[in-house]
């Protein structure tokens, strides 16, 4: 291992209910093929999407209420309790919905809210979704997103030294020590975090979504623009599927694996 090949894991975050808050959190236990527990377990209908619970499979973003268009949801502060699938949400430090995910009357509770506060954004029904344990992902396989802070901060100077808040980018894991964009050349490769290991499958290329400012909900930045003007693409970060599991957390090591010798 060389130092430019070695990282520390500086955030670690889960999205229980895609588009909603993150949830940081200190360690957590990776299994093989999924990924993080509960991220993004669930999501919004916004209008009809033909997800079948019974037998979940991937759909588009667009079909859910997301950041990409509804910046607005930002503004929300969502918390998300495992012992109970009891989702909280908070408006301007006031509850304003809470129900069980899991219970009829639970979900009720929370699409009223997005019923009577998101028009006209809302294309039907809102409805809340749950698959088991399917992943709303925006990608079709189950991956642990990463950002380089490295490359935040390359994004910062490209924009002329405006801040930009790493949890735009809604990733599980950030991490510090690798030098900006080199985690794009990483696809193929294994990295290792403790016992886990996880193989890089695909660089994430950004959408709108990135220019929503997390803290003020506020439309401010073209992201994804400045990406393809400098670098003639819009990439900034990796996905990871797992492939052994094993416990992480924040202050961890994570190695890029040197090829084995055959």
């Amino acid at each position: 291992m060389t130092a430019s090949q070695t990282a520390e894991i500086t955030g670690l975050y889960r999205y229980p209910i895609k588009g909603l808050t993150p949830e940081a959190l200190p360690r957590v236990t990776l299994r093989r093929g999924e990924t993080l527990p509960a991220d993004r377990r669930y999501a919004i209908e916004n209008g009809p999407s033909g997800f079948d619970p019974e037998a979940p499979a991937w759909k588009p973003k667009i079909q859910f209420l997301m950041l990409a268009r509804n910046e607005r949801l930002a503004s929300l502060d969502s918390r998300f309790d495992d012992a109970t699938n009891r989702l909280t949400i908070r408006n301007g430090g006031e509850i304003v919905a809470t129900g069980d995910l899991e219970t009829a009357a639970g979900r009720a509770a929370i699409e009223a809210y997005f019923s009577e506060n998101f028009q006209p954004e809302l294309k039907g029904p809102p409805k809340v979704l749950s698959g088991r344990d399917h992943s709303f992902s925006d990608v079709a396989r189950k991956v642990v997103s990463i950002i380089n802070l490295d490359s935040v901060r390359a994004i910062e100077t490209m924009l002329g030294g405006v801040a930009v808040h790493p949890l735009r980018f809604r990733a599980n894991l950030y991490v510090k020590g690798w030098p900006a964009w080199s985690e794009l050349d990483m696809v193929g490769q294994t990295l290792a975090i403790g016992e886990a290991r996880l193989e890089v499958v695909k660089r994430i290329v950004r959408c709108p979504a990135t220019n929503v400012d997390p803290v003020t909900a506020k439309r401010d930045l073209e992201i994804p623009p400045t990406l393809s003007r400098h670098l003639g693409h819009m990439d900034c970060g990796i996905y990871a599927e797992v492939i052994e599991g094993g416990e992480i957390g924040v202050g961890d090591a994570v190695a890029v694996e040197e090829p084995k010798l055959v």
